[in-house]
Protein backbone atom coordinates (compact mmCIF):
# COMPACT_ATOMS: atom_id res chain seq x y z
CA UNK A 1 0.00 0.00 0.00
CA UNK A 2 3.28 2.16 -0.19
CA UNK A 3 3.03 3.71 3.59
CA UNK A 4 6.06 5.81 4.43
CA UNK A 5 7.41 6.44 7.93
CA UNK A 6 9.78 9.24 8.51
CA UNK A 7 11.15 6.15 10.96
CA UNK A 8 10.96 3.25 9.84
CA UNK A 9 9.77 0.14 12.73
CA UNK A 10 12.68 -1.68 14.36
CA UNK A 11 10.70 -4.88 13.56
CA UNK A 12 6.90 -6.06 12.55
CA UNK A 13 5.99 -7.18 15.80
CA UNK A 14 7.55 -7.46 19.44
CA UNK A 15 6.12 -9.92 21.73
CA UNK A 16 5.63 -8.96 25.24
CA UNK A 17 4.65 -11.52 28.05
CA UNK A 18 2.78 -8.08 29.85
CA UNK A 19 1.07 -7.25 26.91
CA UNK A 20 -0.92 -9.51 24.98
CA UNK A 21 -1.50 -7.93 21.98
CA UNK A 22 2.05 -6.96 21.36
CA UNK A 23 3.37 -4.27 20.13
CA UNK A 24 3.00 -3.30 16.36
CA UNK A 25 5.67 -1.70 14.44
CA UNK A 26 7.79 0.05 17.62
CA UNK A 27 9.83 3.14 17.34
CA UNK A 28 7.87 3.45 14.18
CA UNK A 29 7.22 7.27 13.00
CA UNK A 30 4.40 8.16 10.58
CA UNK A 31 0.93 10.11 10.10
CA UNK A 32 -2.33 8.13 8.17
CA UNK A 33 -3.54 11.07 6.80
CA UNK A 34 -0.09 12.04 5.18
CA UNK A 35 -0.05 8.65 3.37
CA UNK A 36 -3.71 9.49 2.38
CA UNK A 37 -2.62 12.76 0.46
CA UNK A 38 1.09 11.97 -0.37
CA UNK A 39 2.13 11.06 -3.88
CA UNK A 40 3.59 7.47 -4.87
CA UNK A 41 4.07 5.27 -7.79
CA UNK A 42 0.40 4.70 -7.35
CA UNK A 43 -1.25 7.68 -7.49
CA UNK A 44 -0.42 11.34 -9.34
CA UNK A 45 -1.81 14.95 -7.80
CA UNK A 46 -4.61 14.32 -11.09
CA UNK A 47 -5.97 10.92 -9.60
CA UNK A 48 -9.59 11.80 -8.39
CA UNK A 49 -9.79 11.59 -4.87
CA UNK A 50 -13.48 12.03 -3.70
CA UNK A 51 -16.78 12.19 -5.61
CA UNK A 52 -19.88 13.51 -3.94
CA UNK A 53 -23.03 14.73 -4.26
CA UNK A 54 -25.89 16.19 -2.23
CA UNK A 55 -29.32 14.82 -2.28
CA UNK A 56 -31.83 16.83 -4.49
CA UNK A 57 -28.86 17.73 -6.62
CA UNK A 58 -29.77 14.26 -8.79
CA UNK A 59 -29.85 15.85 -12.11
CA UNK A 60 -26.74 17.80 -11.88
CA UNK A 61 -23.09 16.83 -12.44
CA UNK A 62 -21.29 14.79 -10.50
CA UNK A 63 -18.49 16.78 -7.96
CA UNK A 64 -15.01 15.41 -8.00
CA UNK A 65 -11.80 16.55 -6.46
CA UNK A 66 -8.53 15.58 -7.31
CA UNK A 67 -5.58 15.09 -4.88
CA UNK A 68 -4.39 18.40 -5.45
CA UNK A 69 -7.51 20.26 -4.54
CA UNK A 70 -8.22 17.80 -1.49
CA UNK A 71 -4.42 18.55 -0.01
CA UNK A 72 -4.58 22.43 -0.61
CA UNK A 73 -8.33 21.72 1.69
CA UNK A 74 -6.50 19.52 3.86
CA UNK A 75 -3.95 21.95 4.39
CA UNK A 76 -6.12 25.15 5.05
CA UNK A 77 -8.24 23.36 7.57
CA UNK A 78 -5.21 21.87 9.37
CA UNK A 79 -3.51 25.38 9.56
CA UNK A 80 -7.10 27.03 11.12
CA UNK A 81 -7.02 24.59 13.64
CA UNK A 82 -3.47 25.46 14.79
CA UNK A 83 -4.94 28.80 15.13
CA UNK A 84 -6.94 27.38 18.03
CA UNK A 85 -4.28 27.25 20.09
CA UNK A 86 -4.72 23.45 21.55
CA UNK A 87 -2.26 21.40 23.09
CA UNK A 88 -1.12 18.75 20.49
CA UNK A 89 -2.49 15.32 21.04
CA UNK A 90 -6.12 16.97 22.42
CA UNK A 91 -9.47 15.65 21.01
CA UNK A 92 -11.21 17.57 18.32
CA UNK A 93 -14.85 16.14 18.23
CA UNK A 94 -17.22 15.92 14.90
CA UNK A 95 -20.73 15.02 14.96
CA UNK A 96 -22.06 15.71 10.90
CA UNK A 97 -23.14 13.72 7.96
CA UNK A 98 -20.22 12.33 6.37
CA UNK A 99 -19.48 14.31 3.10
CA UNK A 100 -16.84 16.11 1.69
CA UNK A 101 -16.27 18.85 4.34
CA UNK A 102 -16.02 16.25 7.15
CA UNK A 103 -13.75 14.27 5.20
CA UNK A 104 -11.34 17.31 5.01
CA UNK A 105 -11.94 17.97 8.33
CA UNK A 106 -11.13 14.88 9.60
CA UNK A 107 -8.26 14.27 7.44
CA UNK A 108 -6.79 17.78 8.96
CA UNK A 109 -6.93 16.71 12.51
CA UNK A 110 -4.93 13.98 12.05
CA UNK A 111 -2.63 15.47 9.58
CA UNK A 112 -2.12 18.14 12.71
CA UNK A 113 -1.65 15.97 15.31
CA UNK A 114 -4.84 15.93 16.87
CA UNK A 115 -7.12 13.19 18.03
CA UNK A 116 -10.53 13.11 16.03
CA UNK A 117 -13.86 12.53 18.32
CA UNK A 118 -16.44 10.34 16.30
CA UNK A 119 -19.80 11.32 17.31
CA UNK A 120 -23.19 10.25 15.10
CA UNK A 121 -25.20 12.97 13.32
CA UNK A 122 -28.37 11.31 14.80
CA UNK A 123 -27.54 11.12 18.43
CA UNK A 124 -29.25 12.87 20.80
CA UNK A 125 -28.28 15.53 23.13
CA UNK A 126 -27.49 13.70 26.25
CA UNK A 127 -25.95 10.96 24.18
CA UNK A 128 -23.15 13.55 22.71
CA UNK A 129 -22.56 15.05 26.28
CA UNK A 130 -21.32 11.61 27.36
CA UNK A 131 -18.99 11.66 24.79
CA UNK A 132 -17.89 14.58 24.35
CA UNK A 133 -16.67 14.17 28.30
CA UNK A 134 -15.15 10.97 28.07
CA UNK A 135 -12.88 12.15 25.65
CA UNK A 136 -12.17 15.12 27.36
CA UNK A 137 -12.50 17.04 23.73
CA UNK A 138 -11.47 20.63 23.84
CA UNK A 139 -13.80 21.94 20.53
CA UNK A 140 -16.11 20.14 18.06
CA UNK A 141 -17.18 20.33 14.53
CA UNK A 142 -20.62 20.52 13.55
CA UNK A 143 -22.80 22.12 11.12
CA UNK A 144 -26.38 23.96 11.15
CA UNK A 145 -28.78 21.47 10.31
CA UNK A 146 -29.23 18.26 8.20
CA UNK A 147 -31.47 18.55 5.25
CA UNK A 148 -33.12 15.47 4.23
CA UNK A 149 -35.51 15.84 1.69
CA UNK A 150 -37.97 18.36 2.74
CA UNK A 151 -36.91 17.95 5.90
CA UNK A 152 -34.55 20.31 8.21
CA UNK A 153 -32.99 18.11 11.03
CA UNK A 154 -31.32 20.64 14.02
CA UNK A 155 -27.84 19.44 14.62
CA UNK A 156 -26.05 22.49 16.11
CA UNK A 157 -28.91 23.86 18.56
CA UNK A 158 -28.43 19.73 19.56
CA UNK A 159 -25.03 20.34 20.18
CA UNK A 160 -25.09 23.35 21.99
CA UNK A 161 -27.75 21.31 24.24
CA UNK A 162 -24.90 19.30 24.59
CA UNK A 163 -23.33 21.92 26.30
CA UNK A 164 -19.93 21.54 23.97
CA UNK A 165 -17.25 23.08 24.08
CA UNK A 166 -15.86 25.81 21.18
CA UNK A 167 -17.99 24.93 18.12
CA UNK A 168 -16.80 25.15 14.26
CA UNK A 169 -20.73 25.51 12.20
CA UNK A 170 -21.08 25.31 9.09
CA UNK A 171 -23.71 26.63 7.27
CA UNK A 172 -26.26 23.62 5.48
CA UNK A 173 -25.96 24.65 1.87
CA UNK A 174 -27.92 27.23 0.91
CA UNK A 175 -28.76 28.53 4.03
CA UNK A 176 -27.56 31.31 6.95
CA UNK A 177 -27.43 30.00 10.29
CA UNK A 178 -31.12 29.29 12.30
CA UNK A 179 -29.61 30.65 15.20
CA UNK A 180 -27.60 33.01 16.42
CA UNK A 181 -24.61 31.37 17.23
CA UNK A 182 -22.73 31.40 20.75
CA UNK A 183 -20.23 33.54 21.73
CA UNK A 184 -17.63 30.71 21.54
CA UNK A 185 -18.12 29.48 18.51
CA UNK A 186 -16.93 30.11 15.41
CA UNK A 187 -18.46 30.69 12.21
CA UNK A 188 -16.62 28.10 8.99
CA UNK A 189 -15.98 31.15 7.07
CA UNK A 190 -14.27 33.28 10.16
CA UNK A 191 -12.58 29.54 11.16
CA UNK A 192 -10.99 29.45 7.72
CA UNK A 193 -10.42 33.22 7.27
CA UNK A 194 -7.64 33.03 10.11
CA UNK A 195 -5.62 30.86 7.83
CA UNK A 196 -5.88 32.25 4.77
CA UNK A 197 -2.23 33.70 4.96
CA UNK A 198 -1.13 29.76 4.55
CA UNK A 199 -3.09 29.01 1.81
CA UNK A 200 -2.00 26.69 -0.36
CA UNK A 201 0.84 26.39 1.78
CA UNK A 202 1.50 22.84 2.45
CA UNK A 203 1.43 21.67 6.13
CA UNK A 204 3.87 19.51 7.61
CA UNK A 205 2.51 16.64 9.10
CA UNK A 206 3.01 15.62 12.70
CA UNK A 207 4.85 12.39 12.94
CA UNK A 208 4.03 10.21 16.04
CA UNK A 209 4.58 6.54 16.82
CA UNK A 210 2.40 4.16 15.81
CA UNK A 211 1.42 4.02 19.74
CA UNK A 212 -0.19 7.33 19.45
CA UNK A 213 -4.19 7.84 19.24
CA UNK A 214 -5.37 9.23 16.10
CA UNK A 215 -9.47 8.22 16.37
CA UNK A 216 -11.92 7.85 19.97
CA UNK A 217 -14.74 6.00 18.85
CA UNK A 218 -17.32 4.55 20.71
CA UNK A 219 -19.17 1.25 20.97
CA UNK A 220 -21.79 0.30 23.79
CA UNK A 221 -20.81 -1.14 27.29
CA UNK A 222 -22.95 -2.96 29.54
CA UNK A 223 -23.28 -0.41 32.31
CA UNK A 224 -24.79 2.19 30.17
CA UNK A 225 -22.32 4.45 29.04
CA UNK A 226 -20.72 4.03 25.57
CA UNK A 227 -17.11 2.34 25.55
CA UNK A 228 -14.41 4.98 24.46
CA UNK A 229 -12.40 3.01 22.58
CA UNK A 230 -9.17 5.05 20.82
CA UNK A 231 -7.36 4.05 17.63
CA UNK A 232 -3.80 4.35 17.31
CA UNK A 233 -2.18 5.31 14.07
CA UNK A 234 -1.61 1.42 13.31
CA UNK A 235 -5.50 1.43 13.24
CA UNK A 236 -5.72 2.63 9.91
CA UNK A 237 -3.00 0.89 8.33
CA UNK A 238 -5.70 -2.14 9.71
CA UNK A 239 -8.72 -0.67 7.58
CA UNK A 240 -7.13 -0.06 4.45
CA UNK A 241 -5.09 -3.90 4.64
CA UNK A 242 -8.62 -5.64 5.32
CA UNK A 243 -9.68 -3.33 2.06
CA UNK A 244 -6.81 -4.00 0.25
CA UNK A 245 -6.92 -7.60 0.68
CA UNK A 246 -10.51 -8.77 0.74
CA UNK A 247 -12.32 -6.31 -0.97
CA UNK A 248 -9.85 -5.83 -3.61
CA UNK A 249 -9.74 -1.76 -3.39
CA UNK A 250 -6.72 -0.78 -5.63
CA UNK A 251 -5.92 1.85 -7.86
CA UNK A 252 -9.09 3.63 -9.79
CA UNK A 253 -11.58 2.12 -7.67
CA UNK A 254 -14.62 4.48 -6.54
CA UNK A 255 -15.65 2.92 -3.14
CA UNK A 256 -19.12 3.99 -1.78
CA UNK A 257 -20.33 3.16 1.18
CA UNK A 258 -23.56 4.78 3.59
CA UNK A 259 -22.04 5.57 6.59
CA UNK A 260 -21.00 8.42 9.45
CA UNK A 261 -17.29 9.23 10.72
CA UNK A 262 -19.55 8.81 14.27
CA UNK A 263 -19.73 4.68 13.13
CA UNK A 264 -16.09 3.21 12.63
CA UNK A 265 -16.90 2.40 8.71
CA UNK A 266 -17.12 6.11 8.41
CA UNK A 267 -12.93 6.03 8.95
CA UNK A 268 -12.53 2.90 7.48
CA UNK A 269 -14.14 3.77 4.45
CA UNK A 270 -11.57 7.26 4.28
CA UNK A 271 -8.58 5.03 4.48
CA UNK A 272 -9.37 1.96 2.73
CA UNK A 273 -10.22 4.57 -0.35
CA UNK A 274 -7.50 6.70 0.00
CA UNK A 275 -4.43 4.38 0.99
CA UNK A 276 -5.34 2.40 -1.77
CA UNK A 277 -5.52 4.70 -4.19
CA UNK A 278 -9.19 4.47 -4.50
CA UNK A 279 -11.79 7.38 -4.65
CA UNK A 280 -14.13 7.94 -1.99
CA UNK A 281 -18.06 8.08 -3.02
CA UNK A 282 -19.93 10.04 -0.86
CA UNK A 283 -23.65 10.96 -1.06
CA UNK A 284 -24.77 13.44 1.05
CA UNK A 285 -28.54 11.95 1.76
CA UNK A 286 -30.13 9.10 2.92
CA UNK A 287 -29.27 6.05 0.95
CA UNK A 288 -33.11 4.51 0.53
CA UNK A 289 -34.23 6.39 -2.42
CA UNK A 290 -33.76 6.79 -5.81
CA UNK A 291 -31.05 9.64 -5.56
CA UNK A 292 -28.23 7.30 -4.13
CA UNK A 293 -28.85 4.69 -6.82
CA UNK A 294 -28.69 7.45 -9.33
CA UNK A 295 -25.42 8.25 -7.88
CA UNK A 296 -23.90 4.94 -7.88
CA UNK A 297 -24.95 4.65 -11.63
CA UNK A 298 -23.03 8.27 -12.35
CA UNK A 299 -20.51 7.93 -9.78
CA UNK A 300 -19.29 4.73 -11.15
CA UNK A 301 -19.03 3.10 -8.63
CA UNK A 302 -16.71 -0.66 -8.57
CA UNK A 303 -17.54 -1.56 -4.46
CA UNK A 304 -20.77 -0.50 -2.77
CA UNK A 305 -20.67 -1.40 0.83
CA UNK A 306 -24.07 -1.79 2.52
CA UNK A 307 -26.17 -2.91 5.55
CA UNK A 308 -28.96 -5.32 5.24
CA UNK A 309 -31.71 -3.44 6.23
CA UNK A 310 -30.29 -1.08 3.22
CA UNK A 311 -30.86 -4.22 1.42
CA UNK A 312 -34.59 -4.90 2.35
CA UNK A 313 -35.61 -1.26 1.82
CA UNK A 314 -33.81 -1.11 -2.10
CA UNK A 315 -35.56 -4.74 -2.54
CA UNK A 316 -39.10 -3.31 -1.42
CA UNK A 317 -39.30 -0.64 -3.12
CA UNK A 318 -37.57 -1.97 -6.12
CA UNK A 319 -35.39 1.74 -5.89
CA UNK A 320 -32.61 0.15 -8.16
CA UNK A 321 -34.57 -0.92 -11.20
CA UNK A 322 -33.65 1.84 -13.89
CA UNK A 323 -30.02 2.47 -13.06
CA UNK A 324 -27.04 0.50 -14.31
CA UNK A 325 -25.00 -0.53 -11.58
CA UNK A 326 -22.47 -3.09 -14.23
CA UNK A 327 -19.40 -1.09 -12.98
CA UNK A 328 -19.58 -3.00 -8.98
CA UNK A 329 -16.80 -5.51 -9.02
CA UNK A 330 -17.65 -6.70 -5.22
CA UNK A 331 -20.61 -5.49 -2.94
CA UNK A 332 -19.14 -5.80 0.69
CA UNK A 333 -21.40 -5.88 3.78
CA UNK A 334 -21.84 -5.37 7.17
CA UNK A 335 -23.36 -4.18 10.30
CA UNK A 336 -25.65 -6.81 10.96
CA UNK A 337 -26.88 -10.80 10.14
CA UNK A 338 -27.51 -10.76 6.29
CA UNK A 339 -30.35 -12.78 4.11
CA UNK A 340 -29.60 -14.88 1.81
CA UNK A 341 -32.94 -14.26 -0.48
CA UNK A 342 -32.00 -10.42 0.01
CA UNK A 343 -28.31 -10.87 -1.28
CA UNK A 344 -29.34 -13.36 -4.12
CA UNK A 345 -31.46 -10.30 -5.26
CA UNK A 346 -28.61 -7.73 -4.35
CA UNK A 347 -26.42 -9.61 -6.48
CA UNK A 348 -28.34 -9.60 -8.76
CA UNK A 349 -28.22 -5.85 -9.28
CA UNK A 350 -24.56 -6.20 -10.71
CA UNK A 351 -24.67 -9.20 -13.17
CA UNK A 352 -24.12 -11.41 -10.19
CA UNK A 353 -20.82 -9.59 -8.71
CA UNK A 354 -19.97 -11.53 -5.15
CA UNK A 355 -20.99 -10.19 -1.60
CA UNK A 356 -18.13 -9.72 0.76
CA UNK A 357 -19.58 -10.42 4.23
CA UNK A 358 -17.33 -8.49 6.82
CA UNK A 359 -17.77 -8.84 10.42
CA UNK A 360 -15.54 -6.95 12.74
CA UNK A 361 -15.84 -4.29 16.03
CA UNK A 362 -14.65 -0.79 16.36
CA UNK A 363 -11.95 -2.12 18.52
CA UNK A 364 -10.74 -3.98 15.99
CA UNK A 365 -10.65 -1.62 13.38
CA UNK A 366 -11.68 -3.57 10.83
CA UNK A 367 -12.57 -7.51 10.04
CA UNK A 368 -11.99 -10.30 12.35
CA UNK A 369 -14.19 -12.45 9.97
CA UNK A 370 -14.75 -12.14 6.31
CA UNK A 371 -15.37 -13.41 2.75
CA UNK A 372 -12.31 -13.12 -0.20
CA UNK A 373 -12.46 -12.97 -3.79
CA UNK A 374 -10.12 -16.11 -3.81
CA UNK A 375 -12.79 -18.48 -2.25
CA UNK A 376 -15.64 -19.87 -3.18
CA UNK A 377 -18.37 -18.20 -1.21
CA UNK A 378 -21.68 -19.15 0.47
CA UNK A 379 -24.51 -16.04 0.87
CA UNK A 380 -25.03 -14.97 4.20
CA UNK A 381 -21.59 -16.61 5.54
CA UNK A 382 -18.07 -15.97 6.05
CA UNK A 383 -15.48 -17.97 4.63
CA UNK A 384 -12.30 -16.89 6.15
CA UNK A 385 -10.31 -15.33 9.49
CA UNK A 386 -9.51 -11.80 8.03
CA UNK A 387 -6.29 -11.53 6.99
CA UNK A 388 -3.79 -11.37 10.05
CA UNK A 389 -6.70 -12.51 12.56
CA UNK A 390 -7.41 -16.69 14.20
CA UNK A 391 -10.52 -17.57 15.64
CA UNK A 392 -11.50 -19.73 17.92
CA UNK A 393 -15.12 -21.17 18.80
CA UNK A 394 -15.71 -22.10 22.38
CA UNK A 395 -16.96 -25.48 23.29
CA UNK A 396 -19.19 -26.21 26.36
CA UNK A 397 -16.58 -26.29 28.46
CA UNK A 398 -15.23 -23.11 27.89
CA UNK A 399 -11.81 -24.20 25.37
CA UNK A 400 -11.79 -24.08 22.24
CA UNK A 401 -13.21 -27.15 19.76
CA UNK A 402 -11.20 -28.26 16.95
CA UNK A 403 -10.57 -25.99 14.58
CA UNK A 404 -10.98 -28.46 11.73
CA UNK A 405 -14.44 -29.48 12.56
CA UNK A 406 -17.67 -27.57 12.77
CA UNK A 407 -19.29 -26.10 16.49
CA UNK A 408 -21.34 -23.10 17.38
CA UNK A 409 -20.29 -21.25 20.53
CA UNK A 410 -19.23 -17.68 22.04
CA UNK A 411 -15.99 -16.43 19.59
CA UNK A 412 -12.65 -15.87 20.74
CA UNK A 413 -10.18 -14.08 18.69
CA UNK A 414 -6.24 -14.65 18.85
CA UNK A 415 -4.14 -11.86 20.66
CA UNK A 416 -2.21 -11.02 18.06
CA UNK A 417 -4.10 -8.37 16.10
CA UNK A 418 -2.60 -5.87 13.95
CA UNK A 419 -4.28 -2.81 14.90
CA UNK A 420 -6.77 -3.46 17.31
CA UNK A 421 -7.19 -1.99 20.82
CA UNK A 422 -4.90 -2.00 23.50
CA UNK A 423 -6.51 0.52 25.95
CA UNK A 424 -10.19 1.91 26.66
CA UNK A 425 -10.11 5.16 28.23
CA UNK A 426 -12.95 4.68 30.76
CA UNK A 427 -12.79 1.18 31.28
CA UNK A 428 -9.92 -1.74 32.07
CA UNK A 429 -9.14 -3.12 28.59
CA UNK A 430 -7.88 -6.21 29.73
CA UNK A 431 -10.98 -6.89 32.03
CA UNK A 432 -13.28 -6.46 29.25
CA UNK A 433 -11.15 -8.28 26.55
CA UNK A 434 -8.74 -11.03 28.51
CA UNK A 435 -9.69 -11.94 31.95
CA UNK A 436 -10.88 -15.19 32.06
CA UNK A 437 -10.69 -16.18 29.35
CA UNK A 438 -8.73 -19.28 28.15
CA UNK A 439 -4.72 -19.87 27.26
CA UNK A 440 -3.72 -21.07 23.95
CA UNK A 441 -0.44 -22.19 22.92
CA UNK A 442 0.37 -19.55 25.61
CA UNK A 443 -1.36 -16.90 24.94
CA UNK A 444 -4.81 -15.80 26.48
CA UNK A 445 -7.39 -15.83 23.76
CA UNK A 446 -9.41 -12.00 23.53
CA UNK A 447 -13.05 -12.09 24.07
CA UNK A 448 -15.08 -10.63 21.30
CA UNK A 449 -18.94 -12.26 22.63
CA UNK A 450 -20.57 -12.72 19.32
CA UNK A 451 -21.78 -16.24 18.73
CA UNK A 452 -20.24 -17.87 15.91
CA UNK A 453 -20.97 -21.51 14.19
CA UNK A 454 -18.47 -23.14 11.68
CA UNK A 455 -19.94 -25.37 9.16
CA UNK A 456 -18.97 -29.09 7.65
CA UNK A 457 -18.26 -27.18 4.95
CA UNK A 458 -15.90 -24.91 6.87
CA UNK A 459 -17.82 -21.70 6.47
CA UNK A 460 -18.85 -19.19 9.29
CA UNK A 461 -22.15 -17.69 10.53
CA UNK A 462 -23.11 -15.15 13.01
CA UNK A 463 -25.96 -15.72 15.70
CA UNK A 464 -25.91 -12.17 17.62
CA UNK A 465 -24.05 -11.47 20.54
CA UNK A 466 -23.76 -13.52 23.68
CA UNK A 467 -23.49 -11.30 26.13
CA UNK A 468 -26.15 -7.91 26.68
CA UNK A 469 -25.07 -5.67 23.93
CA UNK A 470 -27.80 -5.99 20.93
CA UNK A 471 -26.67 -4.81 17.12
CA UNK A 472 -30.19 -2.60 16.13
CA UNK A 473 -29.46 -1.89 11.94
CA UNK A 474 -25.76 -1.81 12.35
CA UNK A 475 -25.51 -0.01 15.87
CA UNK A 476 -24.52 -2.03 19.07
CA UNK A 477 -26.03 -0.94 22.33
CA UNK A 478 -26.30 -2.10 25.29
CA UNK A 479 -29.78 -3.62 27.16
CA UNK A 480 -29.26 -1.56 29.93
CA UNK A 481 -29.35 1.58 27.94
CA UNK A 482 -32.33 0.80 26.31
CA UNK A 483 -34.03 -0.60 29.74
CA UNK A 484 -32.87 2.81 31.77
CA UNK A 485 -35.66 4.54 29.03
CA UNK A 486 -38.24 2.13 28.95
CA UNK A 487 -38.34 2.06 33.18
CA UNK A 488 -39.24 5.63 33.18
CA UNK A 489 -41.68 5.87 30.17
CA UNK A 490 -45.29 4.58 32.35
CA UNK A 491 -45.74 4.54 35.86
CA UNK A 492 -47.24 1.20 35.38
CA UNK A 493 -44.13 -0.68 34.41
CA UNK A 494 -42.21 -2.44 37.05
CA UNK A 495 -38.93 -3.21 35.13
CA UNK A 496 -37.74 -4.05 31.28
CA UNK A 497 -35.43 -6.51 29.79
CA UNK A 498 -34.50 -5.60 26.03
CA UNK A 499 -33.13 -8.40 23.75
CA UNK A 500 -32.11 -8.87 20.14
CA UNK A 501 -34.03 -11.34 18.70
CA UNK A 502 -32.89 -12.64 15.06
CA UNK A 503 -35.63 -13.74 12.81
CA UNK A 504 -35.90 -17.52 11.88
CA UNK A 505 -35.57 -16.50 8.50
CA UNK A 506 -32.01 -14.94 8.98
CA UNK A 507 -31.47 -11.00 8.89
CA UNK A 508 -30.77 -7.96 11.40
CA UNK A 509 -31.73 -8.57 14.93
CA UNK A 510 -35.45 -7.51 16.22
CA UNK A 511 -35.81 -5.33 19.39
CA UNK A 512 -37.91 -7.10 21.93
CA UNK A 513 -38.93 -5.56 24.85
CA UNK A 514 -40.11 -7.84 28.01
CA UNK A 515 -42.22 -5.89 30.33
CA UNK A 516 -43.24 -6.73 34.01
CA UNK A 517 -46.20 -4.62 35.31
CA UNK A 518 -46.28 -3.35 38.50
CA UNK A 519 -49.61 -4.98 39.27
CA UNK A 520 -49.81 -7.46 37.63
CA UNK A 521 -53.62 -8.42 38.21
CA UNK A 522 -53.89 -5.02 36.31
CA UNK A 523 -51.64 -5.08 33.43
CA UNK A 524 -51.70 -2.67 30.66
CA UNK A 525 -53.57 -3.89 27.81
CA UNK A 526 -52.42 -1.63 25.20
CA UNK A 527 -49.36 -2.67 24.19
CA UNK A 528 -49.87 -0.79 20.88
CA UNK A 529 -49.40 1.99 22.90
CA UNK A 530 -46.66 1.26 25.18
CA UNK A 531 -44.67 0.42 22.24
CA UNK A 532 -45.18 3.58 20.51
CA UNK A 533 -44.58 5.70 23.74
CA UNK A 534 -41.38 3.22 24.18
CA UNK A 535 -40.32 3.87 20.69
CA UNK A 536 -40.75 7.65 20.98
CA UNK A 537 -38.50 7.73 23.92
CA UNK A 538 -35.71 5.15 22.67
CA UNK A 539 -35.88 7.87 19.31
CA UNK A 540 -35.42 11.39 20.96
CA UNK A 541 -33.27 10.10 24.37
CA UNK A 542 -31.16 7.51 22.61
CA UNK A 543 -31.22 6.90 18.74
CA UNK A 544 -33.32 8.21 16.12
CA UNK A 545 -33.39 4.59 14.11
CA UNK A 546 -34.36 2.46 16.78
CA UNK A 547 -37.97 0.58 17.16
CA UNK A 548 -39.50 -2.13 19.00
CA UNK A 549 -41.13 -4.56 17.46
CA UNK A 550 -42.93 -6.47 20.01
CA UNK A 551 -43.29 -5.87 23.59
CA UNK A 552 -43.77 -9.52 25.75
CA UNK A 553 -45.23 -8.91 29.20
CA UNK A 554 -44.38 -11.49 31.83
CA UNK A 555 -45.43 -11.43 35.03
CA UNK A 556 -40.88 -11.89 36.40
CA UNK A 557 -37.85 -12.09 34.62
CA UNK A 558 -35.69 -15.02 34.56
CA UNK A 559 -32.65 -14.08 37.20
CA UNK A 560 -29.56 -16.11 38.35
CA UNK A 561 -29.02 -16.29 41.80
CA UNK A 562 -26.69 -12.91 42.33
CA UNK A 563 -29.97 -11.69 41.12
CA UNK A 564 -28.70 -10.66 37.54
CA UNK A 565 -31.36 -10.88 34.78
CA UNK A 566 -30.77 -13.97 32.43
CA UNK A 567 -31.50 -11.71 29.00
CA UNK A 568 -29.77 -14.82 26.93
CA UNK A 569 -32.45 -17.02 28.09
CA UNK A 570 -35.68 -14.57 27.42
CA UNK A 571 -33.59 -14.33 23.54
CA UNK A 572 -33.56 -18.04 22.89
CA UNK A 573 -36.88 -18.18 24.50
CA UNK A 574 -38.11 -15.40 22.31
CA UNK A 575 -36.50 -17.16 19.20
CA UNK A 576 -37.89 -20.20 19.81
CA UNK A 577 -40.82 -18.67 19.38
CA UNK A 578 -39.98 -16.92 16.24
CA UNK A 579 -38.93 -20.36 15.05
CA UNK A 580 -42.26 -22.02 16.12
CA UNK A 581 -44.19 -19.28 13.96
CA UNK A 582 -42.65 -19.78 11.49
CA UNK A 583 -43.52 -23.42 11.39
Amino acid sequence: MNISFSVPPVCILHEDSTHPGGHWLPCAMTNPANNCLSLNAERTLEDIAVIWRDEGDDELPINRMTLTELRKSVWLVAHAIETLKLEKGSAIAIDMPMDINSVVIYLAIVLAGYVVVSIADSFAPDEISARLKISNAKAIFTQDLIIRGDRKLPLYSRVVDARSPMAIVIPTRGSSFSRILRDTDISWQSFLERAYASKEVEFVAVEQTTEAFTNILFSSGTTGEPKAIPWNLATPFKAAADAWCHMDIRKGDVVAWPTNLGWMMGPWLVYASLLNGASIALYNGSPLGSGFAKFVQDARVTMLGVIPSIVRAWKSANTTATYDWSAIRCFASTGEASNVDEYLWLMGRARYKPVIEYCGGTEIGGGFVTGSLLQHQSLAAFSTPAMGCSLFILGADGFPIPQSGPGIGELALGPQMFGASSTLLNADHHDIYFKGMPVWNGKFLRRHGDVFERTSRGYYRAHGRADDTMNLGGIKVSSVEIERICNSVDAGVLETAAVGVPPAGGGPERLVIAVVFKNPDKPITDLINLSASFNSALQKKLNPLFKVSEIVPLPSLPRTATNKVMRRVLRQQFSQGDQNSKL
